[in-house]
Order: structure tokens, then C-alpha cells, then sequence
């Protein structure tokens, strides 16, 4: 949990532009001019490069004065300019993205006297910045500015109830918007209807994102409520808010009225056994779904034995990640008759599932149905030697697979050689993970051999760490022949945490393939043990090449 709420929540940066600086620089020089005008003519237009008389009234110095003449408004243009300048971001065309910027409250009011300036604004980001905080509600009140707005992201932002409540008055007048996240903000659970009573029926709001927010199960009814007023939603994720299992029927209910939904996400909400039959019921309804996220409900085990059915009827669904979900046999058998039939779905994450080991056989000889399928991750699933036969068997008529994760299944290891085939054809695959696989240094020295031979030449990270059988010689064969994973960015051979190793001679064969690559930038080595010759290599590498390859060793670093 803590890595996804340190887990920036930007887009990216934003793209370089003009900014709204300059654009209202060039707007001054106009309205000098127009200014000369209107001495002479009484001629009172405007140009479009200047806010409107409202917004020009309401701008604000820190000390709150109106800016009433030319002199005053191209100094705030310029306090405004280096403000942006410090944070190293500026506004570019319709968008303000302050995200992750460690504001204070001296630079929220800052933001504050941006606004008036943005009139045509659509997104303003500023999630993750903690002193947002307590002072909201300056923010708030200038909403009226920015009515255009179609984007407000205040994700991590330490909101107060005061906060929450400042927003729902806002909300009223911000009626183009469609995207709201509030994602990690303790505070908004419980107080929910302050923050979303206003929203209208027919609102234009299609994402809403409450993840982590601490919402009590008399949100998740409300939510419920709201669901048929918000027609256009097309994303919801509700995640991580353990307490809204218990109102999940008047969600479900809610959900039949939003059949545009593309993403639903409902990972760790406390779902039980019978929270499947009521989401199965409103499957028929989100004949759109494309995205299902029910992962991390541990109570759900047993509940697809009788109501999956529906379940196949999303046949746009493109992914289902139903990990750490505690399936039964009976559940696996159930989904068996669904999961082939989902002819769209290209990631299905049925990892963590201990019980699938026995049972899997015949789900998973089915995914061969499933040609569209990009990511499959089956890691911790306590395989088989008989289901992961199955798989090897079926994987072999998934060509568009990218993302094929075993780790963590020990009947891999002595067993590489039956997903050969696999590995041989599967020229699109990026990421490969075999960790804690058992493996053996006859499966290393096969997969050096597929590597040689060309037939991974795509892929970009590798995680074979954890497997300590492997000996010296192994790894020397492995290492002769990375370099011909020529797009390779990452890759992992770290030892288990309880042992350590010094080291081979195979340490100069990666040195001398990994010099030859381009976009690698890390190097799982951890708990590997460099005698002073091999840590001179290193160095005199790092000098040589003047690389960013991070090498991590590790407490022997």
C-alpha cells in the first residue's frame, strides 16, 4: 500500500509549450493599445488574449487588491512566470499541473492568483502536495474562474473535513467537469455526501476515482444513490476501502443504471461470497465493461462456484485481475466454463491463488482460446506438474502474449524445457519473470540457448532471481549470451535473502554484454559478493562507459 500511495500519480510531464505567461504578455501589449483606444473612442472591447473584466476584478496579490492598472497586472503576469519557474512547470495550453510539487501554503495561495489568468482552463493537478490540505477552500472560492473546467485531481492532498465540504459548494458551479479524483484522502470517508450531493442528474462526470479514502459502508450506499444520476460514467474505481462490502448491494444496484461504465475497480473493498452474485446481476447491465478489478478480497473464494455466469456476457472485457481472491477449486472450475469465453480479454491476473495448483489443469489448457491475450500472470499459484503442462501446452497459441509471469511455481524448475516451444514463438514477448522458480542450470543453459538463437530478441526485462541452484557454470552460459537481448532494460539474478555468493568468472561476460546494450538501466545482483578484483571492474566499467546502469548489490554494494 505505502508503494502505491508514493506512486506518482501524474500522467507524465507535461509537453513543452507556450506558456499561459507569455500568451497574456503578448495579451497585455494588446490591451495597452486597446487602452490608447477607448481614451479616444469610448470603444470598450477586449481581445481574446485577455481574461475576462470578472476575472481581471477578482485576480489577487497576496495582499487581496484588485490589479487596476497595466503596471500591476504585468507584475503579477511576471510573479506568476517565475512561480511556475521554481516548481519547473508551466502552464501549457489549457492545462495546470502542479502535481507532486511539495507546495506550501505560501504557493497555494500562489495558485490561487493564477486562476483568474486561466479562464479557459480544463485540468488543474494538484495531487500528492500535502499543504493543500487546510487550505482548500481559498482554492474553492475561485472555481467560478475556471468553469471550464473538466479535470480536478486532489489525490493525496490531506484534505480536511472543512476541505470536503468547500468542494461539494464548488462542484455546483463547475458543471463541465468529468473527472474527479479524490483518491487518499482519509477524511472524505464519512463525509462523502458533502463532497457529491450537488452532482445533478445527467452530470457530465465520467471518472471518478475514491481509492483509499477510508469510506464507511453508509458512502458505499450513497454512492449507490448517486450511481444513476452519473449515466456518462465510464470509470469508477472505489478501491482499497475496506468498509463499503457490507453496502455493496445498493452499489450493485446503482451500477445496473450505468451501462457506458468501461472500469470498474473494487480491489481490497472487503467483498464477500455473495458479493459476486450481486455483481454477477449487474453484469447484464455493463454491456461496455472493459476493465474488472475485484483483486485483493480474500472473502470472494467460493463465490463464483454459482455466479459467474454473467461474467461471460462482457464480451469487451479486455482485463480481469481476480489475484489474492482465495479461489476455490469449485471457483476454478466455474470460471473454467466462463474465462475461454471472454474472446476480448488480453490480461488476466489469477495470481496468488494457492488452491488453483490442483485444480487449474483444464482453465488453464483453455486460455488457448483467448488469441488477444497480452499479459497473463500466474505467480504464486502453487502449480503442478500437470497444470503447469497445461499451460505450457496452451501458451503456445497465444502469439500476442507480452507479459507472461511464473514466478514463485516450483514445478518450473527441471521443467523450462516444456515451455520451449512457447519461448521459441512468442516474438512479441517484453517480460518474462521466473522467479523463485526452482530453477536448474539445465533451464538456464535451454533459455541461453533460445536467447542465442534469436527468438527473445524483444524482450526488455527478465527476472530469473531467487534460484540458487543455478551454479557458476550456468550462469556463465547465460551471461555469453545476453548480449543478444539487445532491447533489454532490465534484469534481475539477486539471490534469496538467507544466503550469499561470491561471485564466478561470469561477472566479466555480463559486464561485456551489458556494455554493448542501450536502454538497460538496472541490475538485480543482490546478495552476489565481489572479491576486490570484480569491484575494480566494475568501477573501471562505470569510468569507461559513463553509464546510468544501476548495479544493486544489495547490502554487499
Amino acid at each position: 500500500m505505502s508503494q502505491t500511495r508514493k506512486k506518482n500519480s501524474s500522467d507524465g510531464e507535461t509537453k513543452p509549450g507556450t506558456s499561459f505567461v507569455n500568451k497574456f504578455l503578448r495579451g497585455s501589449k494588446l490591451m495597452s493599445s486597446k487602452a490608447e483606444s477607448r481614451k479616444e473612442s469610448n470603444d470598450l472591447a477586449t481581445t481574446d488574449f485577455q481574461p475576462s473584466y470578472d476575472a481581471q476584478k477578482t485576480a489577487t496579490l497576496d495582499t487581496a487588491q484588485p490589479l487596476t492598472s497595466d503596471e500591476e497586472w504585468g507584475s503579477r503576469m511576471e510573479k506568476n512566470e517565475q512561480f511556475l519557474q521554481k516548481l519547473g512547470r508551466t502552464a501549457v495550453d489549457k492545462c495546470l499541473d502542479l502535481n507532486n510539487c511539495r507546495l506550501t501554503a505560501a504557493d497555494v495561495r500562489e495558485v490561487v492568483a493564477l486562476l483568474p489568468f486561466l479562464p479557459d482552463l480544463e485540468k488543474l493537478d494538484i495531487s500528492w502536495n500535502d499543504s493543500v490540505g487546510g487550505n482548500l477552500h481559498s482554492i474553492t472560492q475561485q472555481m467560478h474562474l475556471v468553469s471550464k473546467l473538466k479535470i480536478l485531481r486532489l489525490g493525496s492532498c490531506r484534505l480536511t473535513t472543512d476541505d470536503v465540504r468547500a468542494l461539494g459548494e464548488a462542484l455546483e458551479v463547475i458543471l463541465e467537469l468529468k473527472e474527479l479524483n479524490l483518491s487518499w484522502n482519509s477524511e472524505v470517508g464519512g463525509n462523502l455526501p458533502l463532497t457529491l450531493q450537488k452532482f445533478q442528474e445527467g452530470s457530465k462526470i465520467q471518472t471518478l476515482e475514491l481509492v483509499d479514502c477510508d469510506l464507511t459502508s453508509e458512502d458505499g450506499a450513497f454512492v449507490g444513490q448517486l450511481l444513476p444520476m452519473m449515466q456518462n460514467l465510464e470509470v469508477l474505481d472505489l478501491s482499497i476501502n475496506r468498509n463499503i462490502g457490507a453496502s455493496l448491494n445498493s452499489i450493485a444496484q446503482g451500477l445496473k443504471s450505468t451501462s457506458n461504465l468501461k472500469v470498474l475497480k473494487l480491489h481490497s473493498c472487503g467483498l464477500s461470497q455473495e458479493s459476486v452474485k450481486l455483481l454477477d446481476a449487474a453484469f447484464r447491465s455493463l454491456c461496455e465493461l472493459k476493465k474488472l478489478d475485484l483483486s485483493c478480497n480474500r472473502e470472494l473464494g467460493g463465490g463464483f462456484e454459482d455466479s459467474s455466469a454473467q461474467l461471460a456476457t462482457l464480451e469487451h472485457l479486455e482485463v480481469l485481475d481476480l489475484h489474492q481472491c482465495s479461489l476455490t477449486a469449485d471457483d476454478v472450475m466455474s470460471l473454467t466454463q466462463v474465462i475461454p469465453l471472454l474472446s476480448s480479454l488480453q490480461e488476466l491476473d489469477l495470481s496468488a491463488n494457492k488452491k488453483m495448483g490442483s485444480s487449474s489443469e483444464n482453465l488453464l489448457s483453455r486460455l488457448r482460446f483467448l488469441p488477444a491475450l497480452k499479459s497473463l500472470l500466474i505467480n504464486s499459484c502453487a502449480l503442478e506438474s500437470e497444470t503447469f503442462t497445461a499451460l505450457a501446452e496452451a501458451s503456445t497459441y497465444l502469439p500476442a502474449l507480452e507479459i507472461f509471469d511464473l514466478s514463485w511455481n516450483k514445478c518450473v524448475g527441471g521443467n523450462l524445457k516444456l515451455l520451449l516451444e512457447t519461448l521459441k514463438f512468442l516474438g512479441s514477448l517484453r517480460v518474462l519473470r521466473l522467479s523463485s522458480c526452482g530453477l536448474v542450470t539445465e533451464d538456464v543453459a535451454l533459455l541461453a540457448s533460445v536467447i542465442h538463437t534469436g527468438h527473445l530478441a524483444k524482450l526488455r526485462e527478465l527476472d530469473l532471481s531467487y534460484n540458487d541452484s543455478i551454479c557458476d557454470a550456468g550462469w556463465a552460459i547465460f551471461c555469453q549470451n545476453v548480449r543478444f537481448l539487445k532491447e533489454l532494460t532490465e534484469l534481475d539474478i539477486s539471490l534469496r535473502p538467507s544466503t550469499s555468493r561470491d561471485c564466478g568468472q561470469w561477472f566479466r561476460h555480463l559486464l561485456c554484454a551489458v556494455a554493448k546494450f542501450s536502454e538497460i538501466t538496472e541490475i538485480g545482483m543482490k546478495r552476489w559478493i565481489l572479491p576486490t578484483s570484480q569491484e575494480e571492474e566494475l568501477e573501471h566499467f562505470h569510468q569507461d562507459h559513463r553509464c546510468s546502469i544501476h548495479f544493486d548489490l544489495g547490502e554487499f554494494q
